[in-house]
C-alpha cells in the first residue's frame, strides 16, 4: 500500500465524522493562530524598544554622578553632587574619543502661562544637546552659542507642554513664568515620545548659563553642578570614549581607587541590552502561553484518535485478516492524526497573520511576523501530529485481529 492510498484512507477516516474532526482541528488553529500572533507581537516589542533605544541618539554615554548618602542610607545613582560643568568642559577638551559634550541641569518646576499652568521637567543644557540627542525643534529654533553666553531668558517647549499650556495657539514669540521668571518661548521641539527613561515631550529646555544665573543658582562648594553630562562618542570608539572620561574624571576628582569612584558611566549598548532582556523576557511569557494552547490541541488530537480507534476496531480487524501489516496499519492513523495537525496548521497560520495584521491596524500595536515564527509554527504543528498521534496509532497497529473482529 502506497502513500496516496495510505492518505486516502485517512481522509476517509477524518471525514466519516466531520463535526469531531473539525473542533480537533480548530483547537490546533486556535494554537497555531495564538503562537503567530504573540510572537508577532513579542518581536513588535522588541522592535520598538530597539527603536526607542536609537532615538535617545547615537554612540551616547550618559555620566551621571554617584549616589549621595543620608544617615548612612544611600539615595540612589545621580543624588550627588559630584559632577561640575568644568567637568564636563575637561572632557570637551581632553578626551579625543568624543566628539560632542551636553551638560545639563534638569529639575522639576511650575510654568505659567495666563491661567494656565503646569508642573514640568526644566532642562537647562547646551545648544549641542539637540544633535547628541537626535532631538530638534519642529517649530522655531533651539537656543544658540550666543543666547548660552549672554543667558538670554529663552526657552523651547516639548510638544505636551506647550499644548498644556497654549493648547492650538501658535506659542512662538509668546512668554512663559517659570518660578517666577519670564522666558520668551522660541520653539517647539518634534514629538518624540516616552522612553524607558522619561516622557520626551513633557519638557522645557532652557540654556545652562540661564538656568544658573535665574532657577537653581550655584552650589557653594561645587560651584556649577550638573545633573548629568551628555557624551556622544566618535563612530567605533565607544570603548576608548569611555576609559578616556573615566580615568580623567578619577584624576579630577582625586579617585585612587575605581570602588571610590563618584560618577556612573552608562552607555547606550547597556541600555540596549537592559530593554532586549526585559522584551525577551516580554516574548518568552507570549509564547510560553501560546505553547500551553498547542499541548490541548495535541491532547485533543489524541484524545480523537483514541476513540476513532475504539470504533474501528472491526475495520482494523478486517484489514489485518486480509492481510494488512503493523506498518500499514500504524502508518494510516499517524498519518490520520499529522493530516489534522497540518491542515490546523496551516489554518491557524492564516488566521495567526491576520490577526497580526489586525492588531497592527486597529489597535496601533507594533507586531513583526518573521519567516522563522512561520515555519517554527508549520513544523510545530506537524510535530504535534506525530507526536500525539504515535500512541493511538501503536495501540491500533496491535489490535489481536480475532479479538477486533469479536468487538461490537
Amino acid at each position: 500500500m502506497n502513500l496516496r492510498e495510505l492518505l486516502g484512507i485517512a481522509w476517509q477516516g477524518i471525514l466519516s465524522n466531520k463535526l469531531r474532526s473539525g473542533l480537533t482541528v480548530l483547537g490546533i488553529v486556535i494554537g497555531i493562530a495564538s503562537v503567530i500572533t504573540l510572537l508577532g507581537i513579542g518581536q513588535g516589542a522588541k522592535l520598538e524598544a530597539e527603536k526607542q533605544v536609537q532615538s535617545l541618539g547615537v554612540n551616547l554615554i550618559y555620566v551621571r554622578p554617584g549616589a549621595a548618602n543620608l544617615s548612612s542610607i544611600s539615595q540612589g545613582q545621580g543624588s550627588a553632587a559630584t559632577l561640575t560643568y568644568d567637568d564636563a568642559q575637561a572632557i570637551r577638551e581632553n578626551c579625543p574619543a568624543v566628539e560632542d559634550v551636553a551638560a545639563q541641569y534638569n529639575s522639576a518646576f511650575q510654568v505659567q502661562r495666563g491661567e494656565q499652568n503646569t508642573s514640568t521637567s526644566v532642562v537647562a543644557t547646551e545648544p549641542s544637546y539637540t544633535d547628541i540627542r537626535n532631538f530638534f525643534p519642529a517649530k522655531g529654533r533651539f537656543f544658540s552659542l550666543n543666547d548660552l553666553k549672554e543667558a538670554a531668558r529663552v526657552c523651547v517647549l516639548g510638544e505636551t507642554t506647550a499644548n498644556n499650556l497654549f493648547f492650538d495657539e501658535n506659542p512662538l514669540r509668546k512668554q512663559v513664568l517659570i518660578r517666577g521668571e519670564l522666558f520668551d518661548v522660541i520653539g517647539v521641539m518634534e514629538h518624540k515620545g516616552v522612553t524607558q527613561m522619561m516622557d520626551m515631550d513633557d519638557q522645557i529646555f532652557i540654556p545652562l548659563s540661564t538656568g544658573y544665573a535665574t532657577l537653581v543658582g550655584l552650589n557653594a562648594v561645587t560651584g556649577k553642578q550638573v545633573k548629568s553630562i551628555l557624551v556622544r562618542a566618535k563612530e567605533g570608539e565607544d570603548m576608548q570614549a569611555q576609559f578616556q572620561i573615566t580615568n580623567l574624571l578619577r584624576l579630577r576628582h582625586n579617585i585612587q581607587s575605581p570602588d571610590a569612584d563618584d560618577f556612573t558611566l552608562r552607555t547606550q549598548a547597556d541600555i540596549m541590552q537592559t530593554a532586549q532582556s526585559i522584551t525577551g523576557v516580554f516574548s518568552l511569557l507570549l509564547g510560553a502561553t501560546a505553547g500551553i494552547s498547542l499541548l490541548v490541541g495535541g491532547i485533543g488530537i489524541m484524545n480523537i484518535m483514541l476513540v476513532s480507534v475504539t470504533e474501528r476496531t472491526k475495520e482494523i480487524g478486517i484489514r489485518k485478516a486480509i492481510g494488512a501489516k503493523y506498518s500499514q496499519i500504524l502508518s494510516q492513523f499517524v498519518i490520520e492524526a499529522v493530516v489534522m495537525s497540518v491542515t490546523g496548521g496551516i489554518l491557524g497560520i492564516g488566521v495567526g497573520l491576520a490577526g497580526a495584521s489586525a492588531l497592527s491596524q486597529f489597535a496601533q500595536w507594533t507586531t513583526v511576523v518573521t519567516p522563522s515564527s512561520v515555519l517554527l509554527s508549520f513544523f510545530v504543528s506537524l510535530a504535534i501530529g506525530l507526536f500525539f498521534g504515535i500512541y493511538p496509532a501503536r495501540k491500533a497497529a496491535k489490535l489481536d485481529p480475532i479479538v477486533a473482529l469479536r468487538s461490537e
